[in-house]
């Protein structure tokens, strides 16, 4: 990514009317190391070394997920929201855990890899939002924490769904085990973010 001024810093503040983003070649390159990270696991006889960094933005903190399909099928899906470690890094522990530690499924077999579809979201920082009304549906992610209990929504959840606003903001409290009205509660702390999706 270009590090030019007035460039959008891909896990920089979150800016109501600024859509961060990554370059095509950093795109790839993630994409690369989500699978090589996999690769190695499954097959240790033809393991290779992960590259290094790259630098810039594929070096600062950001939350990651990655998602593993088979066909349309969910087959595992872990992330780390808040960014404490290089993004590089983050990228390379997600692919694992989804492969292997989602609770949900069985690990990945190595029957299974040539065929998994794998998708990288990478999360700008939790800010509060301001006012449910602002979310727009496809552009933010959201999470809400209220009762000592937590639930969060990628931005392309609704999307997939074909939700409004108003189901979104449900959803997230009901992915949170709170009912779908709490979002509405003064109590709730409701945060938003954005997501570069590939």
């Amino acid at each position: 990514m270009s590090e030019h001024p007035g460039t959008p810093d891909p896990c920089g503040p979150h800016s109501q009317g600024l859509r961060f983003s990554l370059s095509p070649q950093e795109k790839d390159a993630l994409r690369t190391l989500a699978r090589l990270a996999i690769a190695n696991r499954l097959f240790p006889e033809q393991a290779v070394a992960l590259p290094e960094a790259p630098g810039g933005a594929l070096s600062r903190p950001c939350g990651a997920f990655v998602t593993l399909k088979a066909g349309e099928r969910l087959r595992g899906c872990i992330g780390n929201v808040v960014g404490d470690g290089p993004l590089w890094d983050t990228v390379v522990a997600m692919a694992r855990a989804a492969a292997f530690q989602d609770p949900r499924f069985a690990p990945v077999a190595p029957g299974e890899f040539e065929d998994l579809d794998l998708e990288i979201s990478v999360l700008s920082p939790l800010t509060p939002c301001p006012d449910p009304a602002l979310v727009e549906v496809g552009r933010h992610g959201l999470l809400i924490r209220h009762a000592g209990r937590s639930g969060l929504l990628l931005p392309q959840v609704p999307v997939e769904w074909g939700w409004d606003r108003e189901t979104f903001l449900a959803q997230t409290c009901r992915k949170a085990g709170l009912p779908a009205s709490a979002w509405r509660d003064p109590q709730a702390a409701l945060f938003w973010f954005e997501a570069e999706v590939f």
